[in-house]
């Protein structure tokens, strides 16, 4: 499996970005595609997955009501829709991918990684 995340950049407080991760190498039918992210300094912590069968969705509760994640089934593609975007949101984000829609939380669950997108959000 292969991922590959684009979208992100800089943009103002309050403004808006779309990250999108392309998924490449097999089936995703029983799969959780996730997005982490990290900021310097700190741990990486899970921020949205995604059911690609059946669109179940989780958040993180910092960033409920502000992020959306999504899945386009055509394109093997995963989106995260990042609104009213806050300072505090700048960090590396990651998408990941496992085979089940268990421990999704847990960065050390999933098999796959994509390479980082930087997001900065200045105040």
């Amino acid at each position: 499996v292969q991922l590959q995340a684009s979208g992100g950049g800089l943009v103002q407080a309050g403004g808006s970005l779309r990250l999108s991760c392309a998924a490449s190498g097999r089936t995703f039918s029983s799969y959780a595609l996730a997005w982490f992210r990290q900021a310097p300094g700190k741990e990486r912590e899970f921020v949205a997955a995604i059911m690609w069968t059946g669109g179940r969705t989780n958040y993180a509760d910092s960033v409920k009501g502000r992020f959306t994640i999504s899945r386009d089934s055509a394109k093997n593609t995963v989106y995260l829709q990042m609104n009213s975007l806050r300072p505090e949101d700048t960090a590396v984000y990651y998408c990941a991918a496992k085979s089940y829609y268990t421990g999704i939380y847990n960065s050390n669950e999933y098999d796959y990684w994509g390479q980082g997108t930087q997001v900065t959000v200045s105040s």
